[in-house]
Formats: structure tokens, C-alpha cells, sequence
């Protein structure tokens, strides 16, 4: 008996450990047979739901993978607000309350079709979003409904950008055909359509001359005649695949600026052809940009010469060639002259008179201009000079003959400054107006004679007389001087309102013809 009790215990054991190992084996099948997820949202595949950690994106469902297309980085976050923010008002700020708040659940634009809630939870750190379609959460796909809401309203407000868009945009085939264009195409499409014709497919192509460029993306500026006027576009084609993206902007105002500057130029050109005065430009690499016709003929440089844009050494060396510079003492002078030319022209500095070979005079001046670019103008000033000289040549004539007067002589100009004295006016008096007095007037002069003469009322007499302005009436008077020798004045007016006086010490030849000479040589000088 015992041994038969002790042989179905053995056997119920026996059978136990079957029955656990073959329950071991099936568990360990069913959790092989069960596949991994590989998301957190796997549970629900079909719903639009994000995961965040800060700005970073750590996991998505497929639905709102669609809608962040560029996966997973730094910058996943405000891409999100920029796709959602314009359906869900208040997103962004609720987005930053949310780690305080802990739940948050916004509605969507009333634009927004069909009608889509987004749910918002802080977790441990992370940021769940989730979009629920309030209409149809019921029904299987709900996820996807709020996807597509958000995929519709982002199309819509891209087909709003497009309609309101003042470029022209269109789509052509390989063929040329225009298979797409946007609102501002079909308006001027339809204002050059015969009247009582309606826009049709195919689109009538408005740019018809303007034909893809082989090779790639192409840019040209087409104008397209209105009926109300010629309007300019700049036409930028972009291939793309089988067709070609284009886009036409606007360039009326380019293209009036453009004319309004070529004219400009034009008359800057006219203005600069009838200049005497010669003009070259360096630019910033001192070479030759713009010269007129006057440079030419005053430099004695071929036009071919200068329209091959010379640099301003080339420019230099040809003038010294042709002896229309002054004549260095070496060349290593000159190469160092041109070096200062150059940095004395770039401060604005740059100023002088060339006295060339051939006798002529130049007035040479150079100023610098924008971006580094150089202006140097050449001016003839020959007949300047020659009537420079002449004139100083006369009033050295006028002076010798006054100094040889052996009156003393002192003219005054209408508004009673000396002008003009001889020798014998200095040895009288003892002084030198131009030399030891800073105010050659009536008034000084009358105060210095007053102090070398005894006292007399003539000084004052003479002050009144060179500062009235009208007719007036030549006089005579005496005055002593300190030494005790007399002296006789004489007050004569000129024209132009100056005036002579001479004095003549008594004891000399006192004959009165000798006041015309003097008046005679002032009026030759």
C-alpha cells in the first residue's frame, strides 16, 4: 500500500511539472509573438499627439509626424507654434503657463473646419500635446481628422498668400504650357483678352519671349504692354522637375529710376563735353572711368589713349611725355611726385599752378569722392595769368612814377583806406604805412600826422573831406611840422569817390603844375 501511494504521488508530481513548464513555454511563446512598439503613442497609432522635452521633440505619432515633417531637433518646438499657433489663438502663451498650470485645453479658430481641440499636459518635465477632433472623436480615425484640420488650414492660408500676392506666379509644362497661376496673373491675363472673351484652359501665356534658360534658373526684366501703359517685371524662371516655377515682380519703379539716371547722365555728359575746364576720374584702383573732351585737348593725349581707362601713373607719365607737366629735376623726383599728387588729392588738399614748357599756365586741383575714386581738374589759366601779370606790371609803372614825384603822395579809396604812397610821402612823414601800421586809414594816418605836426584843425578838416561821399571841392592848407618846417596840403577828389593828397614842404619848388603829373600817373595806373 505505501508503495503504491508513493507511485501517484510521483505521478502527480511528475504531472505538475509538465503542466508548469508547458505554461512557461506558452507565456514565453506569446511574448515573442507580441511585437515591440517602438513609439509611446503606439497605442494609439491614428491620433495627432507630440512629445517634448523643452524645444526638442522626443516622439510623435505618424498623424503629427506629417506636420513636422523636418523630425526630430533642437528647434521642433517653435516649428510646431508656427503650424498650429495661427489655428489655436493664445497657443504660444498657454504653451508657457502650462509647466505652472499642469493641464491645458484650447479650441480652435472658428475657421478651422472641421472644429479641432488641443489638449496640453505637463509630465515630469515634459510637454504632451494632443489634437482631438471634437466632432467625430467617436469614430475610428479621429487622429487623422485633426491632421488633415491642421494640413487644410495651413493650405488655406497658403492659398490666401498666393491670391493676395501682387507678384505674378505661375506653373509651366515642359511644353510652355501654363498649367497653374495665381489671382495677380488671371487679372492682367483677362484685361488683354478681346472683349467678350473669358479666361479659358489653357492659360494664355502672358511672357511668351522669355523662354526658359537651359541649364537652370534664369532672371531677365520683360515688359508687358496694358492697356492702360507699358508695365516692366523682372522674370525670375526656376525649373523644377518636369515644369517651371515663375515669378514676375514689379519693376516700374526700377525701371523709371534706371531711365531717370540714365538722363541724368546724359546731361551730366553734355555739361561736361562743353567744359573748358578739363576733367578726369580715377576709381578706387586709380583707373581712368570718366574724362570729357576739354581733357583731351588741354593734355595733348590721344582719345584712344584715354578710352582704353589708363591708370593715373599711365595718365602722368604720357602728360610728361608730351611736356604738359613742369619738368622735374629727376625721375625719382617725379615718380615721388606722383605719390604725393595722389595722397594729397585722397585728403582734398590738392591745388596747384603748373608753369609748362610751351608757356602755358594750368590750374590743377584734385578732390576725393565717394568709394575712394578721384576727380582732377586741369584749367587753362594762361590768359588769367598773362592779365595778371600785365596789370602788376602796371601798377609797378604807377608806383615808379608817383616815388619819383618829389611830393609826398597818400591816396585814399572811397572808403578812406590808403592805397597807395611814395617815397617821398615816407621820408616826410617818417614812417611807411604798409609797414608800421596795421590800419592804414584816414583816421590813423590823421591821428599819426596830428602827433607830428603842432596843433591845427586841418586833420580834422581832411577826415571829413576823404569820407564825404558826393561832389566835393578840392582845397589847400598849411600845417608846421615838429622840425618847424611848413607844410602845404593838398586835397584833390578822384574818381570813384577816392581821393589825392600831397604834401610839399615850403622851401621846395612850390609851382602848383606839379599836382597834375601825379594825378596824370594815377590815372594810367
Amino acid at each position: 500500500m505505501l508503495a503504491d501511494s508513493m507511485a501517484a504521488l510521483g505521478l502527480v508530481l511528475s504531472a505538475t511539472c509538465v503542466a508548469l513548464a508547458c505554461l512557461v513555454l506558452l507565456a514565453g511563446w506569446q511574448m515573442r509573438a507580441v511585437p515591440r512598439n517602438g513609439s509611446l503613442f503606439a497605442a494609439d497609432p491614428a491620433s495627432t499627439a507630440f512629445l517634448f522635452d523643452g524645444d526638442r521633440l522626443l516622439d510623435a505619432t505618424p498623424a503629427a509626424r506629417s506636420l513636422l515633417p523636418e523630425g526630430e531637433d533642437a528647434v521642433a518646438r517653435p516649428r510646431m507654434l508656427s503650424r498650429l499657433g495661427p489655428m489655436f489663438p493664445g497657443l504660444s502663451q498657454a504653451l508657457a503657463s502650462l509647466p505652472q498650470t499642469g493641464l491645458v485645453i484650447l479650441a480652435s479658430a472658428p475657421g478651422v473646419v472641421p472644429p479641432v481641440l488641443l489638449r496640453g499636459e505637463y509630465l515630469t518635465g515634459l510637454t504632451r500635446l494632443a489634437m482631438i477632433d471634437s466632432a467625430a472623436e467617436q469614430r475610428h480615425g479621429a487622429g487623422d481628422s485633426a491632421a488633415m484640420a491642421a494640413l487644410q488650414h495651413e493650405l488655406a492660408a497658403q492659398r490666401a498668400v498666393l491670391t493676395g500676392a501682387p507678384v505674378l506666379m505661375w506653373r509651366e509644362d515642359m511644353g510652355g504650357t501654363v498649367i497653374w497661376a495665381n489671382h495677380a496673373y488671371l487679372i492682367r491675363a483677362a484685361e488683354l483678352l478681346p472683349s467678350g472673351e473669358d479666361l479659358s484652359w489653357p492659360l494664355p501665356v502672358l511672357f511668351a519671349d522669355a523662354g526658359a534658360a537651359p541649364g537652370g534658373r534664369r532672371s531677365l526684366r520683360v515688359k508687358l504692354q496694358m492697356q492702360g501703359g507699358a508695365e516692366w517685371f523682372d522674370l525670375v524662371r526656376v525649373p523644377q522637375g518636369d515644369e517651371v516655377l515663375c515669378y514676375a515682380l514689379a519693376a516700374n519703379l526700377a525701371v523709371q529710376a534706371e531711365t531717370a539716371l540714365r538722363d541724368f547722365m546724359q546731361t551730366l555728359t553734355k555739361t561736361f563735353a562743353d567744359l573748358p575746364i578739363g576733367l578726369a576720374i580715377f576709381d578706387r584702383s586709380r583707373v581712368l572711368q570718366l574724362f570729357n573732351p576739354a581733357l583731351a585737348d588741354l593734355t595733348a593725349l590721344a582719345p584712344a589713349f584715354l578710352i582704353a581707362r589708363p591708370t593715373l601713373p599711365a595718365v602722368l607719365d604720357a602728360m610728361r611725355a608730351k611736356a604738359m607737366i613742369p619738368e622735374p629735376k629727376d625721375y625719382r623726383s617725379w615718380r615721388k611726385q606722383l605719390t604725393k599728387v595722389e595722397e594729397e588729392a585722397s585728403m582734398g588738399l590738392f591745388e596747384e599752378t603748373w608753369s609748362l614748357p610751351g608757356g602755358q599756365t594750368y590750374r590743377v586741383i584734385g578732390r576725393p569722392h565717394p568709394n575712394g575714386a578721384l576727380a582732377f581738374m586741369f584749367e587753362d589759366i594762361s590768359h588769367e595769368m598773362t592779365q595778371t601779370r600785365r596789370y602788376r606790371a602796371d601798377l609797378e609803372l604807377g608806383q615808379s612814377v608817383i616815388d619819383a614825384v618829389e611830393e609826398g603822395v597818400a591816396v585814399f579809396s572811397q572808403g578812406g583806406q590808403l592805397v597807395m604812397s611814395n617815397i617821398a610821402y615816407a621820408q616826410l612823414w617818417n614812417h611807411d604805412p604798409a609797414v608800421l601800421l596795421s590800419d592804414a586809414g584816414i583816421g590813423t594816418l590823421c591821428r599819426w600826422w596830428r602827433d607830428h605836426s603842432a596843433p591845427s584843425l586841418l586833420w580834422d578838416d581832411a577826415t571829413d573831406f576823404v569820407t564825404t561821399l558826393g561832389d566835393r571841392t578840392p582845397w589847400d592848407g598849411d600845417v608846421r611840422l615838429l622840425d618847424g618846417r611848413l607844410v602845404t596840403c593838398r586835397f584833390r577828389p578822384l574818381t570813384g569817390g577816392a581821393t589825392l593828397i600831397t604834401f610839399r614842404a615850403r622851401g621846395a619848388d612850390a609851382d602848383g603844375a606839379a599836382l597834375e603829373p601825379v594825378a596824370g600817373a594815377l590815372r594810367l595806373a
